[in-house]
């Protein structure tokens, strides 16, 4: 039985990378999906590729006009909304925290932190009066073990574990659960800014601190949101799950 039937979600970032798997797994699962990526390319190739069940639209989640028509499209093609994945994020180049630039750091507050702030104000009232909903927030595990060279983007991240927390207590009445993933490094475009300096070396570096032995894959993060997305997890709010292959142990 497919585990999200008669669902409607909206996945940020889901033009490639975490967002599009857990796009992709949603949709099979029986959801309707809304697929807002900043680049309007990506998120028609990945809702075209999907079907009929996604729709895509070009978002820029750091400004609430964008993020106020994101939910009422959805709502005006699929007539509800049961599930926010707010995973559209920014990560900057590794190097000193006192080398980012400033308009770097503008990014990490208006796209990993802003950003949830203006979902939460466009989702809730929605799903207030649909009777609950769920709230899916991608941090990262940096945010509780983090590495060198990205201080501002791990403290946004664990901003994001904090706000989730906080949602999820008062939110609770209403029935709209709020959960985190926090994934390792990934295969991803991300990878080469967190690296720095890309190299197979530094790779395998990397790689060797994540006990599993390898780098999380997209579709692991969507495994996670699939799951706390789903009835399964019907009374599971305000936690983080780890996706980390062990690092966090």
């Amino acid at each position: 039985m497919a585990r999200l039937k008669d669902k409607v979600a909206i996945v940020t970032g889901a033009g490639s990378g975490f967002g599009e798997a857990i796009a992709r797994r949603f949709a099979l699962e029986g959801a309707k999906v809304t697929v807002a990526d900043i680049n309007p390319k990506r998120a028609n190739d990945v809702a075209s590729s999907i079907g009929k069940s996604a729709v895509p639209l070009a978002v820029d989640v750091s400004r609430k006009d964008d993020v106020e028509r994101l939910v009422g499209v959805t709502l005006q093609q699929f007539g509800r909304l049961d599930i926010m994945v707010n995973n559209a994020g920014f990560a900057y180049k590794n190097m000193l925290l006192t080398d980012v630039p400033e308009d770097s750091f503008d990014l990490i507050t208006a796209v990993n932190m802003k950003a949830l702030y203006l979902s939460t104000l466009a989702v809730v009232p929605v799903m207030r009066k649909l009777g609950g909903g769920a709230i899916i927030n991608t941090a990262s595990i940096g945010a509780q073990h983090p590495r060198k060279g990205l201080t501002w983007y791990n403290a946004s991240k664990g901003w994001v574990m904090s706000a989730t927390k906080s949602m999820a207590l008062e939110l609770a009445d209403d029935k709209i659960r709020v959960n985190a993933i926090c994934p390792v490094e990934s295969e991803t475009e991300t990878l080469k800014l967190i690296l720095g300096q890309d190299t197979p070396e530094a790779r395998e570096a990397l790689k060797a601190s994540i006990p599993l032995g390898r780098f999380s894959k997209p579709d692991d993060i969507a495994n996670a949101a699939l799951w706390l997305a789903s009835d399964e997890a019907a009374f599971v709010t305000g936690t983080s799950v780890d996706v980390d292959g062990g690092y966090s142990l």
